[in-house]
């Protein structure tokens, strides 16, 4: 793995702010127009301020808002609202959930670690990035001269021996605690004995890491370096980017692949533009590729068709709403999808072309029901926003329109074992492959570049 390394984090020094729930926020990437007004509203310094700073009465050209950012990451040093650490540590960070009834625990830990760009070295991407969101998230960085937000890494640990360690150093620390907008606890602890992090240090730097979530953030990390190391060759003594640097290492919670809080969820899919097909006309068009079986019961039928896929947990088991009878089906690839695949998807390998989501939109979409270039899908998670959606009940937060539905689709989640084969490969997944869930808190430490 890449060098893993401590920082001197800065944090919200809580006898300025209080409660550290209502200064911090989910990703910047999740957060719609409705929760960052409730964000501004909750305190005053509330990290939405940096990582989403709205666009103002006045703004002329919509660069004002790095600046505001900026701003104030310099005003809440200067009061000691932020204060640096002392030392460097590791920030063990657990996460406290439920998931279908159970409540769950994800252990990771924060350090920095050294980019590379990818493809370059054994840090591997899963999605793929946009132009528009990088140069939005360098701007703030430049702005800034911080990670404002750490990225999501996964890394190989079958017997958990790296967090247990941590863990164990943590015994007799007091945590600091937040519990965010949906009720997820997140509870961090520094580890500054320095014999420790010289363990980690060592576990962690023959491993890969495989980025779960945040790649934009990281080939943000990667664009800065290169901007910081451009402009100290341009000055006038004609210096170089050190080694040691900052500005090498991006923000990093670091998870276990087997750690027993590693859950994925399903992101399923609502479309527009497509034709409202009849169950009979989809059946027809899957033809010999897809079994597909008629589940009664209308758009409410969504929980049973959710159900029996995730019982039987199967990649090729899709689940297709057809708008032009109120019918759902339950769509199983057969054999010869993965050679149908082979044809038309001959560049990917065949990790990726098994995927469900790949099925879904490769074979299902563009293919066989001719909708290639329908608009980009509505992505939700659980199944009463399908059901909403398809009933035009409800707010779906990423939704670009109001017009009614044209198909929707259950579709299982990409596992663990599926992110490492594939970036593996050098592969990037379809867009919305996976759900970490839960997503990772900003504002819980701030790692200064400069």
């Amino acid at each position: 793995m890449p060098q893993t390394r401590p920082f001197a984090a800065l944090r919200y020094n809580l006898q300025h702010v209080g409660s550290l729930s209502d200064v911090v926020a989910p990703p910047y990437d999740v957060i719609d127009p409705k929760l960052q007004d409730e964000l501004y509203k909750r305190h005053a310094a509330n990290v939405i301020r940096i990582i989403l700073n709205r666009t103002e009465p006045g703004d002329s050209t919509g660069e004002e808002k790095y600046a505001r950012a900026a701003k104030f990451v310099q005003q809440w040093q200067s009061e000691g609202v932020l204060v640096r650490d002392a030392k460097p540590a590791y920030y063990v960070y657990h996460q406290t959930f439920e998931v279908d009834g159970t409540t769950v625990t994800r252990r990771g830990f924060q350090g920095r670690v050294r980019t590379t760009p990818f493809g370059e070295g054994n840090i591997y991407p899963h999605e793929e990035t946009h132009a528009s969101a990088k140069a939005d998230r360098l701007k703030l960085t430049t702005a800034t001269k911080q990670n404002n937000s750490q990225i999501f890494g996964l890394y190989p640990d079958p017997t958990n021996e790296v967090i247990d360690l941590l863990d164990a150093a943590t015994v007799g620390t007091e945590p600091i605690e937040a519990t965010d907008h949906l009720g997820v606890r997140h509870t961090l602890w520094p580890v500054t004995d320095e014999t420790v992090i010289a363990k980690v240090n060592a576990l962690m730097d023959d491993r890969p890491m495989f980025v779960a979530d945040g790649h934009h953030r990281y080939e943000t990390s990667c664009n800065y370096k290169n901007q910081v190391a451009a402009e100290l060759n341009s000055a006038e003594q004609g210096g170089s980017l050190p080694v040691d640097h900052p500005a090498n290492f991006v923000m990093t919670m670091l998870v276990g692949m087997s750690d027993p809080g590693m859950v994925v969820l399903p992101t399923h899919r609502l479309l527009r533009g497509t034709r409202s097909f009849s169950s009979a006309e989809i059946t027809t068009a899957l033809g010999e590729y897809f079994d597909c079986d008629v589940v009664a019961g209308g758009a409410r039928a969504a929980a049973e068709v959710w159900g029996m896929m995730q019982q039987a947990a199967e990649q090729g088991l899709i689940g297709l709403y057809a708008t032009g009878d109120e019918t759902w089906l339950l769509c199983r690839a057969t054999d010869k999808s993965a050679g149908k695949m082979a044809q038309i998807a001959a560049d990917q390998s065949a990790d990726w072309r098994g995927l469900g989501v790949s099925l879904l939109h490769r074979l299902v979409i563009d293919d066989l029901l001719s909708a290639k270039g329908h608009p980009k899908p509505t992505y939700v998670h659980e199944v009463t926003e399908v059901v909403d959606g398809i009933e035009g009940q409800g707010s779906q937060a990423e939704s670009d329109s109001d017009e009614p539905y044209t198909l929707a689709a259950l579709v299982m989640p990409a596992q663990l074992e599926h992110v490492e084969r594939i970036s593996l490969h050098k592969e990037r997944m379809p867009a919305k492959s996976t759900y970490f869930y839960p997503k990772l808190l900003s504002g819980l430490t701030f790692n200064p570049l400069s």
